[in-house]
């Protein structure tokens, strides 16, 4: 019993010491945009501010383009979501559930596109969407961010997909289904917590995006949210407060999103649905 009991309380300790390490660097975040500039750069830091300010938050949404780069975020990672998801969906679905010659390369060639950094693709892609016209403008960005999204969510979806019993597919075919009402009617409810999930895990990989924006988003009215935090880093002291305000605020619509999916990411719609 004794021992039950040390095991339980080791356990909670253990509990408590992830939960402060994954949710310290959020309470620090949160404590450096309440602090004055000043205070941010005291020898001893503070472990919560003296004097809470929210000059920080007030200065980003009045005197800056921040709602504005949030804005151009939320497009941007909304249609880039919803397209991969769109066409990677039926790819994943025929690499997953049809055998034909070549599929093999094809996956690895999915694999292949997952795993290539996207550094070396800045200047054959900024070159494309320059002879397109569309340089310092969102759909340029919209064009570029499926090339990362695009394998990583047909990638992700080949099990999701694969996992669910074939059987279902062939009583739908006895009905009269055809493929094209299979793929969409049976397969994709079945699948759509692993869908639902990807597209967020696609949103966030869109959300946060710096580089390829700050190579085709010059001017304030296109720039997305990081560019406009970026532009707030002067010389050597930057005003940490309103950064860790940009980055509280940023991080609302994901933790939104989250919560607003979380009771859709459930499995087991399948089960009962076969007799083994």
């Amino acid at each position: 019993m004794k021992r039950k009991l040390r095991n339980k309380i080791l356990h909670r300790i253990f509990i408590a010491l992830c939960l402060i390490v994954a949710l310290g660097p959020i309470y620090w975040m949160l404590n450096t945009s309440l602090k004055s500039e000043a205070e941010i750069y005291y020898k001893i830091p503070t472990l919560w501010p003296e004097h809470v300010t929210l000059d920080s938050y007030k200065y980003l949404l009045t005197g800056t383009n921040f709602l504005n780069g949030i804005k151009n975020s939320l497009i941007i990672a909304v249609f880039v979501s919803l397209f991969s998801i769109f066409v990677a969906y039926p790819a994943a679905y025929v690499l997953a559930r049809l055998q034909f010659k070549g599929k093999r390369v094809f996956s690895k060639t999915i694999l292949f596109m997952y795993l290539l950094p996207t550094s070396v693709l800045y200047i054959p892609l900024y070159i494309f969407v320059a002879r397109l016209g569309l340089t310092n403008n969102i759909w340029g960005i919209m064009l570029i961010y499926p090339t990362f999204t695009l394998p990583y969510v047909a990638w992700i979806l080949i099990p999701h997909i694969a996992s669910i019993s074939s059987t279902l597919e062939e009583a739908a075919y006895i009905d009269g289904c055809s493929k094209f009402q299979t793929m969409y009617r049976i397969i994709f409810p079945l699948a759509l917590p692993g869908i639902i999930s990807t597209t967020i895990f696609a949103f966030a990989m869109c959300w946060g995006e710096y580089l390829y924006a700050l190579v085709n988003l010059i001017s304030s009215e296109v720039q997305t949210f990081p560019l406009v935090l970026s532009g707030l880093i002067f010389g050597d002291m930057p005003p940490w407060n309103q950064l860790m305000a940009g980055a509280i605020m940023a991080s609302v619509p994901i933790l939104i999103i989250y919560m607003l999916a979380s009771s859709s990411l459930v499995g087991g719609a399948t089960a009962g649905g076969v007799k083994e």
